[in-house]
């Protein structure tokens, strides 16, 4: 009896033990869901900050406001007072609604005199949009891989599959806004008004040939390469394997 007592009370420890854990999980759980939509101020672009354009002179031109978002939709080095940045200097175009992040500015204003081409390669050049240069990140001296989407050519059906793996970026040219219009099914026509960015590029030939030719058969982005990233060419996407 008395062990069936003490099985009993072990038992009962055990399960107190385990509803305990999954209060805490579930504790933890609503904790983390909170801070992730936990309201944050972050400073924003107002209006267009150009390239080369001092803090003092932004903030002046009521070019910076401040706004609340989600704790999640906060980007690394996102500010929330321009005390860090003060006197500093934009190193490229920040649009309307972007976050002010530290790492776009810098004391001295970004060289663009000098085009320094890697030994054995060639430069070259391409424009792409805010998506495709991932979102404003890619600066000279980042490595990228480059992929091609491609509505069809040469018999294919639509793609997306890798074009180079490893390419760097010697040189960030200026951004403009460029007009594009589609047209739907219907007839129905769309324009939008997309910045773009001049990127140029230290390649071999072949390599340029294949950027030349992917850039006038299909649209060109930019994946932002880090030492650990795995890239490496495959079928890719199409169709045929998107659900695969």
């Amino acid at each position: 009896m008395d062990r069936r007592k003490v099985l009993i009370a072990v038992a009962a420890v055990i399960a107190a033990l385990g509803t305990l854990l999954v209060f805490l999980y579930v504790h933890g759980a609503d904790q983390r869901a909170n801070d992730r939509y936990r309201a944050v101020k972050v400073l924003v672009a107002v209006k267009q900050i150009d390239t080369g354009e001092t803090v003092a002179a932004a903030q002046a031109a009521g070019k910076i406001g401040v706004s609340t978002i989600t704790q999640g939709d906060e980007l690394v080095g996102a500010l929330s007072t321009l005390a860090p940045i003060s006197s500093e200097i934009a190193q490229t175009t920040i649009y309307p609604g972007e976050q002010i992040i530290a790492g776009k500015f810098a004391a001295t204003a970004a060289t663009t005199s000098t085009l320094t081409i890697p030994k054995g390669r060639i430069a070259v050049s391409i424009n792409l949009t805010d998506t495709a240069r991932v979102a404003g990140f890619v600066n000279p001296g980042d490595s990228v891989a480059i992929f091609m989407n491609s509505g069809g050519i040469g018999g294919l059906g639509p793609f997306t599959k890798l074009l180079l793996p490893n390419v760097e970026v010697i040189a960030v040219g200026t951004t403009t806004v460029v007009s594009t219009t589609t047209t739907d099914k219907t007839g129905a026509q769309t324009t939008e008004q997309l910045p773009r960015t001049l990127f140029t590029l230290g390649v071999t030939q072949d390599e340029a040939q294949k950027i030349m030719f992917a850039a006038s058969n299909g649209e060109l982005a930019f994946g932002l390469l880090t030492p650990d990233s795995i890239v490496k060419p495959d079928a890719g996407a199409s169709s045929a394997t998107l659900f695969k």
